[in-house]
């Protein structure tokens, strides 16, 4: 009875395991298809007008049929911009409400700040934009008009990204061991000091991790983005500019984008995807490092 108990189970584990398998390898087969799909549509543009056409012309005016231009420097440079402020903003922002949960707080407070970090994780970046169009941009434009701006964007996407590097930062500070954090008592070593120079140092590689999958989230930001920046294809000369990001400019035209103009978009949304693969396989590699020590 128990030999068929065992093989019984043992059955079902086979079974469970190829079912897993099989659903890790339609995963991969259909994200592969999906940037094979964008590549063949994107690949009118490589050709005609060429990827350095995407540099050099000065403006982004692909609907002119006289003589169309394809520059994506600006829309670069505002997805840079708000992509990098929001991620200088958000990582000791979340870096410091961690450490604070974690050392600092009752398990009730810091058990009620981890809720409200994983709630905000989960809202709508279109609330978020919302949000920031209504109460944001009516101060920023008390400060300094238009107030639909960069700064405007960097700060609203600011918010979206701290719950994602903050839970990842949690959940490496937690996996430090509590033994080392017991030997440090004893040796009477200051909390401070265990916080600096143990804890964040044994969880710095999961800390860039959770930093990499917040820029590779902002890179792909929309909604939001769309929503609080202008989106005015210039190069801004201050915080206070409209800008207008890669993925807005995809969501604004994509809708009666035709022919060149369409392999455009599609060449930008390319653009989109490696770089945002880079940053999620830079977080995994530090995972993976971090789980072999």
């Amino acid at each position: 009875m128990k030999q068929s108990r065992s093989n019984s189970w043992l059955n079902g584990d086979r079974w469970l395991e190829r079912l897993l398998r099989l659903a890790a390898a339609m995963s991969g087969c259909l994200t592969l298809l999906i940037v094979a799909f964008v590549f063949w549509q994107a690949l009118p543009a490589l050709r005609d007008p060429g990827v350095a056409r995407f540099v050099s012309d000065s403006v982004w005016r692909p609907t002119d049929e006289t003589a169309p231009q394809f520059g994506m420097t600006p829309m670069l440079v505002g997805s840079g911009l708000v992509t990098l402020g929001a991620v200088l903003l958000a990582t000791p922002l979340a870096l410091f409400s961690v450490i604070v949960a974690e050392f600092y707080s009752s398990r009730t407070l810091a058990w009620l700040l981890r809720r409200v970090l994983e709630l905000l994780n989960g809202v709508p970046s279109v609330v978020f934009g919302f949000w920031g169009l209504v109460v944001l941009v009516p101060l920023i434009n008390a400060w300094h008009p238009p107030g639909q701006s960069l700064l405007a964007g960097i700060l609203v996407l600011t918010l979206m990204l701290i719950p994602t590097v903050a839970l990842a930062t949690d959940a490496s500070l937690r996996a430090v061991p509590n033994e080392l954090y017991r030997s440090a008592a004893a040796l009477g070593i200051g909390r401070g000091a265990v916080v600096w120079k143990l804890a964040v140092p044994l969880a710095r590689r999961g800390m860039v991790a959770g930093v990499l999958l917040g820029a590779a989230r902002a890179v792909g930001e929309t909604m939001a983005i769309v929503i609080v920046c202008g989106n005015i294809v210039q190069m801004p000369d201050s915080l206070f500019d409209p800008v207008r990001t890669i993925t807005a400019n995809i969501a604004l035209e994509m809708g009666y984008a035709t022919s060149g103009h369409r392999a455009a978009l599609f060449a930008t949304g390319l653009l989109l995807m490696l770089t945002s693969s880079l940053f999620v396989a830079g977080a995994g590699l530090l995972r993976r490092r971090r789980g072999r020590r």
